[in-house]
């Protein structure tokens, strides 16, 4: 990656908070302990609700600090999306458009919390990706996913292709995948026919909504230059 080039690093609001979480629940709680140390009597129940929330602060800040600073990467030419266990890439020439994925639900369409990425050619991507970061995004977004299937699951019956994923996938080019990737590729292939859209960005990892990360990603396609420099001009105020 060249360093004079412009880059852009996303922090998503989920992350952010978790030292001060883990600051305030820890001295509430040593606070909590030293008042019933110094004072006769039994705990009452406030003093319980009390101690209960600041472990509560303590757990979700110590979860907030374990996911990655930053969640999200552009340059002029790469969307980098970062997990804690690995990242994936994306040329932005294998980028066709983003949008919000819409599943039918009655006489409306529900939006999912996420947003939609189209890609020109899955075989790219699927070159790139590292099994157990695939694996992981598979077990993060089935609730997505389920989301997605539930109108064409009747009493609970959905169609077992769709709950399970094959092992194996045949791309258009022809070439062959097999264990987590294949699995992988079979969801974005569903995902795909359900919905229009390969990949899901869940709106927990964004430092925006949903629907101005998705204007934002088309304007990166459109002029990654433009897009960069106002993004970061905008960050700097």
């Amino acid at each position: 990656m060249d360093k004079n080039l412009p880059v852009l690093k996303v922090r998503a609001q989920s992350s952010r908070h978790g030292s001060e979480f883990l600051i305030v629940g820890g001295i509430g709680l040593i606070i909590i302990m030293l008042v019933n140390l110094l004072r006769p009597g039994e705990i009452s129940i406030v003093e319980i609700f009390l101690a209960t929330t600041c472990i509560a602060a303590i757990f979700i800040g110590f979860l907030k600090t374990q996911e990655p600073y930053f969640s999200l990467t552009f340059t002029q030419n790469l969307l980098i999306y970062h997990h804690k266990i690995g990242n994936w890439q994306l040329n932005r020439a294998n980028f066709h458009h983003s949008g919000i994925p819409k599943v039918e639900q009655g006489l409306e369409y529900l939006e999912l919390n996420a947003v939609g990425i189209k890609l020109n050619n899955i075989d790219e991507f699927l070159t790139q990706i590292h099994p157990r970061i695939a694996g992981r995004l598979l077990i993060e977004q089935r609730h997505l996913f389920m989301q997605v299937i539930q109108k064409y699951c009747k009493n609970g019956d959905c169609p077992s292709e769709w709950l399970i994923e094959e092992t194996d996938y045949t791309a258009p080019s022809g070439q062959i995948y097999k264990g987590l990737i294949a699995m992988f590729a079979n969801r974005t292939q569903h995902l795909r026919q359900l919905t229009g859209y390969d990949l899901l960005l869940p709106a927990n990892v964004l430092d925006v909504d949903i629907w101005q990360f998705s204007a934002d990603l088309n304007r990166w396609k459109l002029n990654p230059k433009e897009f960069l420099e106002t993004r970061l001009q905008k960050s700097k105020l």
